[in-house]
């Protein structure tokens, strides 16, 4: 039971990184969508389709449970409220009135605060090797978005768009920390079926009232390309493998991850843009998969070559 349970840890690791690469696309294509239809209306028109697609796969499986849903709920609204409604809020938003740059090195604390929260806050522990991967990791995507030059830094200067990029940050902080507790004996689909619902009906309401509907029917061919692959990837795909990994290998390692958003963000504009790039980004993209690679993949194999020691030792 226990191998079996390692072996999916180990599939987890990289099926995480699934997460990263389709949230980093989808920063491209949102960015260019609220172009054509408001933020808020952008969110919902996300959400609201991915939920729609959850539920018939949920139906279809036969996994919805009512009685999760009446134990779990305050705890389940917790997570729609703050991973899809206000982070999604916060966000879009935020694109409008910032920059990329701001806004990536903002995000790029995620795992610091999720890592030490769940210590906090969740009894997760606490090791050299994570702290050496966390610290390996951000550094190398706080050296992307800087580009080599601390004078990028210096003259990065707070306005609103910064300080809604912080909410989004805490507001997804608190989303998985919530998540981990909340998952518990919850299938990873059902949690994200739920919140992905709760979370578009509060931003369809927002919507509504904003009157940015009448602009979805005359969103062009490439807006509408962008949201079937925010839609599908995403958000159902993408969500799914994060929830299951808070669930599977905790909230500190999973979070680790994000540091790919930026990473494959840069690489989404190369490819689809032609932007062209930089030697600090091929240095920090080598230090967040060095950094991914010794908290999670090297500490496996480790545990691992441990327990055939101790089996051969036995024998």
């Amino acid at each position: 039971m226990g191998a079996q349970s390692e072996k999916g840890n180990k599939s987890m690791y990289f099926l995480l990184l699934l997460v990263p690469l389709f949230w980093g696309g989808a920063f491209g294509a949102a960015k260019h969508i609220i172009t054509e239809i408001s933020p808020i209306t952008a969110a919902t028109l996300r959400f609201g389709s991915a939920g729609l697609i959850l539920l018939v796969i949920v139906l279809i499986r036969s996994e919805w449970d009512w009685e999760v849903l009446k134990k779990r709920w305050r705890g389940l609204l917790l997570m729609a409220v703050t991973g899809i409604f206000s982070y999604n809020a916060f966000f879009f938003i935020a694109l409008e009135h910032t920059s990329v740059v701001n806004g990536s090195l903002i995000m790029a604390t995620t795992p610091v605060f999720i890592t030490l929260g769940a210590i906090l806050f969740l009894n997760e522990t606490w090791s050299i090797r994570l702290g050496c991967g966390l610290f390996l990791s951000f550094a190398g995507v706080f050296l992307v978005i800087i580009q080599g030059s601390f004078q990028t830094l210096i003259s990065l200067s707070l306005n609103i768009g910064d300080l809604l990029f912080v909410a989004a940050l805490f507001s997804w902080v608190i989303h998985g920390l919530i998540g981990k507790v909340v998952m518990q004996g919850i299938s990873p689909l059902f949690t994200t079926t739920i919140t992905s619902l709760i979370g578009s009906f509060f931003l369809a309401i927002w919507s509504f009232f904003e009157g940015g509907g009448k602009d979805v029917l005359s969103m062009s061919g490439q807006s509408w390309f962008e949201m079937i692959y925010m839609v599908v990837f995403a958000t159902v795909i993408a969500f799914l493998l994060w929830n299951k990994g808070v669930h599977q290998i905790g909230a500190s390692k999973s979070s680790i991850y994000m540091n790919f958003v930026p990473i494959n963000a840069t690489w989404t504009a190369i490819l689809f843009y032609g932007s062209t790039v930089t030697w600090q980004q091929l240095v920090g993209m080598a230090m967040v998969i060095i950094g991914v690679y010794i908290a999670t993949f090297s500490s496996g194999l480790r545990k691992t070559k441990s327990k055939r020691q101790l089996t051969q030792q036995s024998v």
